[in-house]
């Protein structure tokens, strides 16, 4: 009798812990990770920029710290100065969002090609090779590895919910944000156009993206 208990019992705490793993996995795979979207900063001339970020998720990293925003010296060349002389290349922020983003229209890139493919498509989004080379250096490990890539770069699923407030106005404003699907097999997907604003007067340029599986 009491084998048959602790059989039960022990069968009884087998199925809790399976569900809590299912509970779990779907929590994982409904928050994803914005990752290191990064904000430049280049005016006329400088001047002190305040930037607010709205963002429908949670923050999980800032660089320099978010404290209700970011106050600081910008110079034309990007380089950024905090309130107490701490120079920084870019404003750095990460977030968790249960946001979902749009594959309507994207590329199937072969791993093989991500490189390649990034140079042109950030070109044609407007990015300096500089922050193109940024932004390569930081996904290429990730994706050059795996067979495919589903890649779409997003406008209003990701502006809308990560809304910038900037002062003084910037003049031109530039968003590059790529989500991705790694994939075993090439995909049919309709091609996205890809187009950037001619930069004039106070330029301010962000790029970020997110993987999901």
């Amino acid at each position: 009798m009491k084998k048959i208990v602790y059989a039960a019992l022990a069968a009884i705490g087998i199925f809790v812990v399976l569900i809590f793993i299912v509970q779990l996995s779907g929590e994982m795979e409904s928050s994803m990770s914005n990752e290191k979207p990064v904000i430049y900063l280049y005016p006329e001339q400088g001047e002190e920029v305040s930037v607010r970020l709205d963002y429908d998720g949670k923050l999980t990293c800032t660089y320099p710290e978010y404290d209700n925003g970011w106050h600081v010296t910008a110079a034309p060349d990007g380089r950024i100065t905090d309130e107490n002389g701490q120079e920084y290349n870019y404003l750095y922020w990460e977030g968790e969002t249960e946001q979902e983003y749009d594959f309507s229209e994207g590329f199937c890139v072969a791993g093989e090609d991500t490189a390649e493919f990034l140079e042109d498509a950030l070109d044609r989004l407007g990015l300096t090779r500089r922050e193109a080379n940024e932004f390569i250096v930081y996904w290429l490990p990730r994706m050059e590895q795996n067979e495919y890539n589903l890649i779409s770069f997003q406008s209003e699923a990701y502006t809308d919910h990560a809304r910038l407030s900037i002062q003084p106005e910037p003049d031109t404003v530039i968003r590059v944000f790529m989500a991705y699907k790694p994939v075993e097999n090439e995909q049919e997907i309709p091609e996205q156009t890809l187009a950037a604003p001619e930069r004039s007067g106070f330029t301010v340029v962000e790029w970020g993206g997110c993987e999901l599986r």
